[in-house]
């Protein structure tokens, strides 16, 4: 069952402070009953962010269960079948903001047969927060999660070891987890890695730091969120820009118009910066960008902008805006690690339908490489039977050639998806391998 909220909690109005323009989007992973959805609430409740009807909503909800005080969790666990099993089964996305910053929050379950949701959840994200149950320790849950973080290249991990109150907050407990889980990422690409000891339930060190572990000399849950720098985690070396529209207006006012709709993938864009259109190879210029906002001066990711070129080029959605002296691998083969969606295994020379950075393509699986052991990181080169939640490297050819990065390099140009052409399920994600 989710954890139940103390009853001394008193209801607070919803902050009025306008949040900045900087957005950053964080995951939650974690053994079930670990707290991830009494976390995400507290969050919400304790940074000002939910209003007086969510407020008596979960007050209600709470009562008509049997539970004493306000339950949390039910703020993030939507589903009727969560709130009966006490379980999170969909990723639940939530926005609250501060004046520092928006968010984005993706819950994701706990259970191993919700893998694929996790991976869902967690694609976009620059921050993952794996919680612990401080009672247990590292779990092969735990593990499970920080592998799917660092495959997904997740930038920032944050270690949440809650339910310190159910260890009397012990300095030892806290620092045996943390020693026990750096020795597990040791073997990972996990680059900056944190760790926070809380009480989901009780709120410590989530907005405000906890009197009861002086021990501690780190920040709070909030504060590590808003202050974190996030500006370099994209890649702005390489330009890219997947055309998703051509934009005309065919208006007396916009009669010549003609722009090209996407988002910054990667790179700089100035105006006046000589471009290469691929795959055609033409060169141009930038002659102008266009924002909502109105013109700008230069374009950097996650921006969403339009951008109008010197020369008149036959360009459509799905070509891609480059510099001539960096380009993309443009290949058919591609090399992949998938996470598989669907409840139909993998068909080793199966045709799907892929989706990437803009292009819509057919593809074959050529090769079934290895299914991987998500706990241990082992390959298993036998097994060849992809089954729904399995991770496994396999390699596609295409109908038409595709410009991709490496995911580690560009999670934008490097990932893309597979669907049913017979359904348009959606039934892999995958992360283009360098």
């Amino acid at each position: 069952m989710p954890e139940q909220q103390a009853p001394s909690i008193e209801h607070r109005t919803p902050s009025t402070e306008y949040p900045s323009s900087e957005l950053l989007r964080f995951t939650t992973a974690g053994s079930v009953d670990d707290g991830k959805s009494t976390l995400i609430g507290r969050l919400l409740y304790d940074s000002k962010s939910i209003f007086e009807d969510q407020y008596e909503a979960i007050k209600t909800a709470t009562e008509r269960r049997g539970e004493e005080g306000i339950n949390l969790a039910l703020l993030t666990d939507g589903l009727k079948a969560e709130r009966e099993q006490g379980i999170t089964i969909d990723v639940a996305y939530r926005y609250f903001s501060t004046p520092r910053r928006k968010f984005i929050i993706a819950d994701t379950p706990g259970h191993i047969q919700y893998t694929r949701n996790m991976v869902t959840g967690a694609s976009t994200a620059n921050v993952a927060l794996i919680l612990i149950d401080a009672r247990h320790g590292v779990i092969e849950q735990t593990r499970r999660h920080a592998i799917i973080a660092s495959l997904l290249q997740i930038p920032h991990l944050v270690v949440c070891i809650n339910k310190m109150d159910l260890v009397d907050y012990s300095e030892s407990t806290y620092e045996q987890i943390k020693a026990d889980f750096e020795s597990f990422a040791s073997k990972l690409d996990v680059y900056d890695l944190h760790f926070i000891p809380i009480s989901a339930l009780k709120g410590d060190n989530i907005v405000e730091r906890s009197e009861r572990m002086n021990w501690y000399g780190g920040t709070t849950l909030l504060y590590y969120l808003e202050n974190v720098h996030i500006g370099s985690d994209y890649n702005l070396i390489d330009c890219r820009f997947p055309v998703q529209y051509v934009v005309r207006p065919n208006t007396d006012e916009y009669h010549d118009y003609r722009g090209y709709a996407g988002r910054v993938a990667g790179g700089i864009f100035k105006k006046g910066d000589k471009i290469m259109v691929l795959p055609s190879g033409f060169t141009s210029k930038i002659a102008k960008i266009d924002s909502f906002d109105g013109e700008v001066e230069e374009a950097f990711p996650p921006m969403s902008v339009t951008l109008l070129l010197e020369d008149d080029i036959d360009i459509s959605r799905g070509d891609m805006i480059v510099r001539e002296n960096n380009v993309p691998e443009i290949a058919q083969d591609v090399e992949v690690m998938i996470c598989w969606f669907n409840e139909r295994p993998l068909q080793a020379g199966g045709k799907y339908g892929l989706m990437h950075a803009g292009q819509e393509v057919r593809c074959i699986v050529k090769d079934i490489r290895y299914k991987m052991d998500i706990n241990t990181l082992h390959r298993n080169l036998d097994d060849k039977n992809i089954a729904m939640n399995d991770i496994a490297r396999i390699q596609l050819r295409t109908t038409k050639s595709l410009f991709v990065d490496a995911y580690r390099k560009n999670r934008n140009t490097g990932s893309l998806i597979l669907i049913d052409e017979a359904t348009n399920e959606t039934v892999a994600a995958g992360m283009v391998v360098g």
